[in-house]
């Protein structure tokens, strides 16, 4: 999974923070930070993040691998 933040967009509300604390967080100066490849057991937390952010500021996709068998 890889997720995107638009910093033009965001305007560090911190709701993903709560929906998905182990993905996002806020630095000491109110910051967002966060994991762009986080691991996929938090799918759940980060599509709820997605749906909370009132700015509308992230994103996610899944990558795809292709195997050769």
């Amino acid at each position: 999974m890889r997720i995107t933040v638009d910093r033009n967009l965001c305007q560090d509300h911190g709701q993903c923070t709560i929906a998905a604390p182990n993905v996002f967080s806020l630095n000491d100066d109110g910051k967002l930070e966060y994991d762009p490849h986080p691991d996929d057991a938090e799918r759940a937390a980060v599509e709820e993040a997605v749906d909370v952010c009132p700015a509308q500021a992230i994103s996610f996709a899944y990558s795809v691998t292709e195997v050769n068998r």
